[in-house]
């Protein structure tokens, strides 16, 4: 590539970010590392009617929750600032009057109503209204009226709009890195509405301008984007710039079913689909991060959403994803959103995790349950448990024996419990007391050597012995439980056991 890779991730500050915009930021920025680019994030807030506080701050902390921080942005190298459309609007109206002059747009002064009731007349004859070359010559345009009176009704004050001129009976033949040729007729166009009377461009101009001053060379965005591709090129080539390259990536769809992911498919199947909590005066939407996921499994699975590198291999760290992500190896199609698969990530990425950090996460949630337990116990307990979790608010379920004794037994594992099993409990009794060196190595050797010396079955025992520690046949490596739990513990769970069971 001849010139510095630039690409930006430009939401709208309208809400929360959905899962499938925080997709198309990863892409953006794992392209960008890949080329040693630059990618920035620009806020697109031109559409004030829409704009919610607190949803820009949401997607500079998702981004940086995420580890793909944007390298230009508000308050940051910003180069090409300001990054907030709202304070670019002084830069648009110079643009919209250059089209003007150039003859690549016009004023058109129709009301609301005027087109309301062009629309109707067209429904009324089975027709589709589209505002473009084959009426915009019929209708209350600066194209039918002169220079003179067409700067009257501006000065006059009354309401207009610039919209493009639409070239007529041209095929466009485009290129997207990923679907290859597209081909759009121009004379399937409507004449897009670029800047309005109140001094504000609409999305289609901004966008295309601050691409432009922002010497963005590359456009990385969702499939949704792909109509208005024609309008965008044609934008470029009438102010006489080089075009970026586009790319447009695949809808993230439905676990079940066919269409887009929306946040009614989360609520329903009790997944999130933004990264982080979202609160509203009706209540919270749960994010990612708030759920237990880990940031680095999010990213490996939303990578895989539309993306592979040609192999079998599911896990990629960030830093292996910037090294062999590819624009040419996205998918066309639509890429299944699965939660299972997506709670499988997140438990590879929580078993590779540090037993001490786990931890200390955990730890505010045994401290709830107002049980104490020494850092040391703590830590040797995630070690043991964390295997079997998907998330650390499992923890509690997986390990709550640690702490507490059972206060009931699993009806199943009951049937464990023989009319032998009394006198054999009190034998291990015995044989635990006797312990000095309460390891874990050392009582199992002990224990197993007592059944083997008396050819007591494993069964016999094994299984009544952990129903009493545990209150169910599940748990890790039941020797390990015993150290953990101490001598005095065990015996008293045991004794608990003969009386209860």
């Amino acid at each position: 590539m001849s010139k510095q890779v630039r690409v930006r991730f430009a939401p709208s500050p309208t809400g929360p970010l959905h899962i499938g915009g925080v997709r198309t930021a990863l892409f953006n920025y794992l392209f960008a590392k890949k080329n040693n680019g630059i990618f920035f994030l620009r806020i697109e807030d031109t559409d004030q009617n829409r704009f919610v506080p607190g949803a820009e701050e949401y997607i500079m902390e998702a981004l940086e929750w995420l580890g793909i921080a944007p390298d230009e942005t508000i308050g940051k190298n910003e180069k090409f600032g300001p990054y907030k459309q709202s304070e670019r609007k002084h830069l648009y109206k110079q643009y919209a009057d250059e089209l003007i002059n150039s003859g690549n747009a016009y004023y058109a002064f129709d009301t609301a109503e005027a087109l309301d009731s062009h629309r109707k007349q067209h429904e009324e004859q089975g027709k589709t209204f589209i505002y473009n070359w084959h009426n915009r010559e019929k209708l209350d345009t600066s194209l039918v009226i002169s220079l003179e009176e067409t700067a009257i009704r501006i000065a006059s004050g009354e309401d207009y709009v610039i919209r493009f001129k639409t070239p007529v009976n041209e095929t466009l033949n485009l290129q997207d890195i990923i679907r290859g040729e597209v081909k759009f007729e121009t004379n399937l166009l409507d004449d897009k509405v670029l800047f309005k009377s109140d001094g504000m461009p609409t999305y289609h101009l901004a966008n295309i301008v601050d691409d432009h001053l922002m010497e963005t060379s590359h456009v990385i965005r969702g499939e949704e984007w792909l109509p208005s591709m024609p309008l965008h090129v044609l934008l470029y080539r009438a102010f006489g710039w080089e075009a970026p390259e586009f790319a447009h990536l695949p809808l993230i769809m439905k676990p079940v079913g066919n269409g887009k992911l929306s946040k009614r498919d989360g609520d329903k199947m009790g997944f999130p689909v933004f990264p982080l909590d979202w609160k509203t005066a009706e209540g919270i939407s749960s994010g990612y991060r708030e759920k237990g996921f880990l940031p680095e499994a999010v990213v490996n699975f939303l990578a895989l959403l539309g993306w592979n590198d040609g192999t079998e291999k599911e896990l990629f760290s960030l830093e292996e994803l910037e090294n062999k992500f590819d624009l040419n190896r996205v998918h066309k199609a639509g890429a299944k959103f699965d939660p299972e698969k997506n709670k499988w990530f997140n438990h590879q990425y929580l078993v590779k995790q540090n037993d001490e950090d786990l931890a200390k996460v955990f730890a505010p949630i045994v401290s709830e349950k107002e049980v104490s337990v020494s850092e040391n116990n703590l830590i040797r307990i995630v070690g043991l448990i964390k295997e079997r979790a998907n998330f650390v608010s499992e923890f509690w379920d997986l390990s709550d024996f640690f702490f507490v004794a059972p206060t009931s037994y699993d009806e199943k594992a009951k049937k464990n419990w023989k009319a032998e099993t009394p006198a054999l409990m009190q034998e291990l009794i015995s044989v635990l007391s006797e312990i000095t060196d309460f390891s874990s190595m050392n009582i199992e050797t002990i224990v197993k050597d007592w059944m083997t010396k008396n050819e007591i079955g494993m069964g016999k025992v094994m299984q009544p012995f952990r129903l009493s520690l545990v209150g169910a046949l599940k748990g890790p490596h039941l020797f390990d439980i015993v150290e953990l739990i101490g001598k005095e513990q065990t015996i008293k769970r045991i004794e608990k056991a003969i009386d209860t069971l």
